[in-house]
């Protein structure tokens, strides 16, 4: 069977044990282990909190129209918002990360507090402050990780990261994601 998002939007999201849903109005409120966030959801979705998962239904009381391009509208929305309510609870339950890599001698990066400070073979250091919801950690001299509830958020900060010195297509040095593949071009024979 082919996979709509009609379909996608029905289904509803689990809430994992250690987390908490409230509907409130029209915010949705999420809490988790990892934090707490509230979500404006749009008048056209209701959201029905029970047994443990999240149920989405398009609403009437907004006079939305039921026909047509209306209708369609209406299972878009539905199917960002269970989107965005998915990767809410997830985030309040165990946050996202993404990792980074340092190529390069002599390329460093230390993170202290919300800063992190990158030393990549420019003149002087870099220093990237880490936004209100994400914390930046380096296990290691080489190793960046961006932590956070907010996934786009984390995946905004790592390119952030990222192109302060993106891989160069000779020697692959700069930063890159930790599962990124580098394609190196061939030196060019004198």
């Amino acid at each position: 069977g082919e996979m709509t998002t009609s379909r996608v939007g029905r289904k509803p999201v689990a809430i994992p044990a250690g987390v908490d849903v409230q509907v409130q109005g029209t915010d949705l409120h999420i809490k988790g282990p990892n934090g707490q966030m509230t979500m404006p959801v749009h008048p056209g979705v209701s959201i029905i909190v029970e047994d443990g998962h999240i149920q989405f239904r398009a609403s009437t009381e907004a006079g939305y129209c039921r026909s047509g391009s209306g209708l369609k509208l209406n299972k878009s929305i539905i199917g960002t918002t269970r989107a965005k309510v998915a990767n809410s609870v997830l985030g309040v339950k165990t946050g996202f990360e993404r990792k980074l890599v340092l190529v390069g001698v002599g390329f460093r990066a230390q993170a202290k507090g919300k800063e992190l400070n990158l030393t990549i073979g420019f003149s002087h250091p870099v220093s990237i402050l880490a936004p209100e919801g994400i914390t930046i950690e380096t296990p290691t001299q080489t190793e960046i990780l961006v932590k956070g509830m907010d996934k786009h958020l984390v995946g905004h900060v790592a390119s952030m990261i990222r192109d302060v010195r993106s891989p160069e297509p000779y020697k692959g040095k700069g930063i890159r994601y930790a599962n990124e593949v580098i394609v190196l071009k061939e030196t060019k024979k004198k």
